[in-house]
């Protein structure tokens, strides 16, 4: 029995690798490493470079390792991106995970683990989001998963494949051994972005809108740590496993903070006032987008152990200056 992994050279993916070989876990990684970085693969992995849309490959690594489980985290992510690019956004996420699926199909895997976005709400408002809240996404990224998500429940429906959707809201932080975190040095994620400002690397930051209608007019999010996430995956599995029926869970802290609050944490915690510059507001970015994740809680009895924003933003700072003096 082994778990295959997409995108696991990435942010996220990489610390889900983590945490399954920490348990002992077999695991493959497939990533084509347009985004990740293959030394963020804990070398107790097998690794193998190629696109998760390559039916023929995945078939081969199935049938080769026998992966019983993938957990799909391959994809493009950045939202005014996938307004100004839209094919790459459909191609790299729905084409893609439509040839995965097919492919965990062909080859007889029992459990299908993906990751989703809280995009697929759009504009949802200051109240908290619930899993059965209106869909409506706002951005050809929100709707590139909203179609993967809706090809899975068809798929299952049809096919022996059980399958776990949760739904991301603002991932954050690093892997509190320092062994991974958001490597990428053009990421767009508020955090790093802030810590890259706060540790000179950046001659300042923007803050892309500051007229939304939430108590301070900018943009309001569920920020969660990482290696949280990653537990919540972790849980899923084994709930999988167990023969649990397939579902779609948010996974967020059910407490927002604006990007000022972010900014001024970062701030506070690098004790550094960097330059901060409003910009107007970015095409597909709703005001605010809170999770409710009761859900998650009462069906994994998923406990967050890394909740603070404060210590998320620790988290990012010491990631940063890992990476500037591996990159030395």
């Amino acid at each position: 029995m082994a778990v295959l992994v997409t995108g696991g050279a990435g942010y996220i993916g990489s610390h889900m690798v983590l945490r399954l070989v920490d348990a002992g876990q077999t695991v493959v990684v497939l990533d084509n490493l347009t985004t990740g970085f293959d030394w963020a693969i804990d070398h107790r992995a097998s690794f193998v470079q190629g696109n998760a849309g390559d039916m023929e490959l995945v078939g081969k690594l199935i049938a080769e390792h026998g992966i019983t489980e993938i957990v799909h985290f391959a994809g493009s992510i950045v939202v005014p991106e996938s307004v100004s690019d839209p094919l790459k956004y459909y191609a790299n996420n729905t084409a893609t995970s439509r040839n995965l699926i097919e492919a965990a199909v062909r080859g007889g895997v029992k459990h299908f683990i993906f990751s989703s976005t809280a995009a697929v709400y759009g504009n949802a408002g200051l109240e908290p989001v619930a899993e059965t809240s209106q869909l409506m996404p706002e951005s050809p990224y929100g709707r590139s998963k909203l179609m993967t998500e809706l090809m899975l429940a068809d798929v299952a429906a049809a096919h022996p494949l059980t399958y776990g959707v949760l739904r991301y809201f603002n991932v954050a932080g690093a892997d509190p051994k320092k062994r991974s975190g958001q490597s990428s040095p053009t990421a767009t994620h508020l955090i790093k972005v802030a810590a890259q400002a706060a540790l000179g690397q950046r001659p300042s930051m923007g803050i892309f809108g500051t007229d939304f209608p939430t108590p301070d007019g900018t943009g309001v999010r569920d920020y969660i740590h990482v290696s949280d996430l990653v537990e919540a995956h972790a849980l899923l599995l084994e709930y999988l496993r167990k023969g649990g029926a397939s579902v779609t869970m948010n996974c967020g802290y059910g407490r927002g903070f604006s990007v000022r609050d972010v900014v001024r944490t970062v701030k506070q915690v690098s004790g550094v006032d960097f330059k901060v510059i409003e910009e107007p507001r970015r095409a597909g970015d709703p005001a605010s987008i809170v999770a409710k994740a009761d859900k998650v809680r009462q069906v994994l009895g998923w406990k967050p152990a890394h909740e603070d924003l404060t210590e998320i933003v620790d988290a990012a700072l010491n990631w940063e200056r890992y990476l500037a003096t591996r990159n030395r």
